[in-house]
């Protein structure tokens, strides 16, 4: 075909992501960057709608220009966002003028009643008749994790939700919707949620997924909370005496409960490369369960983990 292998690759990510679903559903093609303003305004949009269609077989699928240039290239993109229905493999509609809700939803309606979309969930998926299927299901989880890594957490919060809706039982959406109700200080509402989710018969096949435990981390964490001038005696206290650890450590924590992660964490990487094995490790050990309850891909965590490992390792 005369590709080089990156172009060969970003063909086969797209044969995957766009073309094997578009065989049976209606794929919204999303062209977007970081960078671009409009498409942040826009992505809510499509992400809203794409949920709710999900039972009549639509499904959204979005390629970020900077990182696949070829693809864009091919579809010869020349400002973003720009916005295609994709039907077997090919694009059947420019949905790029459609920036509203209603807009969009009325689009989709003319498509679908024109095209022999397939709706609810592919063969062999777990979503069921009627509802979308756990590929659908997965990636509005990862988009709700992207959400709330980019600090979008009313956002993050609507996505999880949507999927609950579908999946009442999925522990991913669940523990990030928790998350997220902690990072937007509703940590009430958040505890009940985990309560009613341990009182319910679906709790024994979840309790040991990882995000079930990082959302209660954040839960924990968010219990250290005080006050501004309960902080600002936290950090009296501890210029007066630095080589009070539990000072330190009580510093740090309610440093990140208020939304200080770097004071949070510039305290407890002080306590490690001071005195590693303080209280069996505890600053340690502490550090890692806020990586566990923000999130491991989140960028500031990444961050932080290299600051640990060059004082551990380096």
């Amino acid at each position: 075909m005369g590709l080089n292998i990156e172009e060969q690759k970003a063909v086969e990510r797209f044969q995957k992501d766009v073309v094997a679903p578009s065989q049976t559903k209606l794929v919204i093609l999303d062209f977007w960057a970081e960078w671009c303003g409009p498409c942040k305004a826009l992505t809510p949009v499509l992400e809203k709608v794409a949920a709710e269609y999900a039972d009549k077989g639509v499904v959204l699928a979005k390629i970020n220009v900077d990182e696949e240039k070829f693809i864009a290239g091919q579809f010869q993109v020349q400002s973003i966002p720009t916005v295609y229905a994709m039907f077997q493999g090919q694009p059947v509609a420019d949905l790029t003028s459609a920036r509203s809700e209603s807009q969009l939803k009325q689009a989709l309606d003319q498509l679908l009643k024109q095209l022999p979309v397939k709706a609810g969930a592919d063969e062999g998926g777990e979503g069921g008749q009627g509802g979308p299927s756990q590929q659908d299901i997965d990636q509005f989880v990862a988009m709700g994790e992207q959400a709330l890594a980019d600090g979008e957490t009313e956002r993050a919060l609507g996505i999880f939700a949507q999927v609950i809706e579908f999946d009442n039982a999925n522990p991913k959406a669940i523990g990030g919707m928790i998350r997220a109700q902690v990072a937007m200080d509703q940590a009430d509402e958040a505890t009940k949620m985990l309560e009613a989710i341990k009182s319910s018969p679906v709790y024994a096949s979840i309790k040991d997924d990882p995000a079930m435990s990082a959302a209660e981390s954040a839960l924990e964490l968010a219990g250290t909370r005080v006050d501004d001038s309960e902080l600002a005696g936290l950090r009296e206290k501890v210029a007066a005496d630095p080589d009070d650890m539990d000072a330190q450590m009580a510093l740090a924590e309610a440093a990140f409960a208020a939304g200080s992660r770097d004071e949070a964490a510039d305290t407890f990487l002080a306590m490690i490369e001071k005195d590693r094995e303080w209280k069996e490790g505890a600053a340690r050990a502490k550090l890692l369960q806020i990586f566990e309850a923000t999130g491991l891909e989140d960028e500031w965590v990444v961050s932080t983990r290299r600051r640990l490992s060059r004082i551990l390792f380096g």
